[in-house]
């Protein structure tokens, strides 16, 4: 169910810890935040000296979790087809007069094979090239965590992206109310200047999360993928489909309730055909 943490993107999932880590030792460590906040009252440098360590520690923990979750996903399998099921037909549901009923500008399902791994295709799966393996509900190949982004751990990835969204923020908050006054730029620059760095590169990071987990939650809403999203004009059951159509769209609260709370697979088959019908 996983892999191994040592294999393909070690270098990746390190640069990702060690920044994490950094950014927090310089958030509550560097000396022009520890003399701001032992100034005011609400800040966490007073609660620490006061023994009251409920934010701080909170907040460290969330750290904790975000970095769990990090290498939950980068490291769990995220639907790769390993074997071809001979039992396929019975297994999904689908009857000839439904195979009939796909538009004759698409491929049949019985004959949709994968063209790499040789395997028989699922709907909505994907091959993918870095990974070497077919996924099943294929959204899209991650280079920041070096794996795809799939059926058993797309709500995990969502879910990762809310609590770093999170986490960022608060860091942000730490870092901007850690400025110190300075006389003069000059001055101000050589003694805020680390921590000014710090406020950059977290802000541009809780920008780029934020335009991650907005889009992926609007796609869940939709029930559709990154994959279908950009490639419907070329992906056999949905080409045929309007702009605005999209047979996996069960409504916003369903899709939401289907995507966060039903596990297991789903047979997109069936949902596909039972769309079908109802439009007819």
């Amino acid at each position: 169910m996983f892999k191994n943490v040592f294999g393909s993107g070690f270098l990746v999932r390190t640069a990702h810890v060690i920044l994490t880590w950094v950014i927090t030792l310089i958030l509550f460590l560097h000396d022009t935040v520890c003399v701001c906040v032992c100034v005011r009252v609400v800040e966490l440098r007073q609660q620490e000296e006061t023994g009251q360590l409920v934010q701080p520690v909170f907040f460290v923990l969330l750290v904790l979790l975000s970095v769990l979750l990090y290498f939950a996903v980068s490291l769990m399998d995220p639907g790769f087809i390993l074997s071809d099921d001979s039992d396929l037909h019975f297994t999904l549901g689908v009857t000839e007069e439904q195979q009939d009923m796909i538009p004759p500008t698409t491929k049949s399902l019985r004959q949709r094979r994968c063209g790499h791994c040789l395997l028989q295709q699922p709907m909505r799966s994907k091959h993918c090239q870095t990974c070497q393996h077919c996924v099943r509900r294929y959204d899209h190949h991650c280079p920041w965590i070096e794996n795809c982004v799939g059926e058993r751990n797309h709500r995990w990835f969502v879910l990762y992206l809310a609590v770093q969204l999170l986490v960022l923020l608060w860091g942000l908050h730490i870092a901007w109310t850690g400025f110190r006054y300075a006389p003069s730029w000059q001055l101000w620059l050589r003694t805020n200047g680390m921590l000014l760095t710090v406020v950059v590169l977290v802000a541009l990071l809780s920008l780029i999360v934020l335009l991650l987990l907005g889009s992926h939650l609007y796609l869940v809403s939709l029930n559709t993928t990154t994959w279908e999203f950009m490639s419907r004009h070329r992906i056999s059951y949905l080409k045929h489909c309007g702009a605005d159509e999209n047979p996996f769209d069960r409504g916003t609260f369903n899709n939401l309730w289907g995507f966060f709370c039903v596990w297991g697979t789903v047979v997109w088959e069936q949902v596909y055909f039972r769309e079908g019908s109802d439009q007819v």
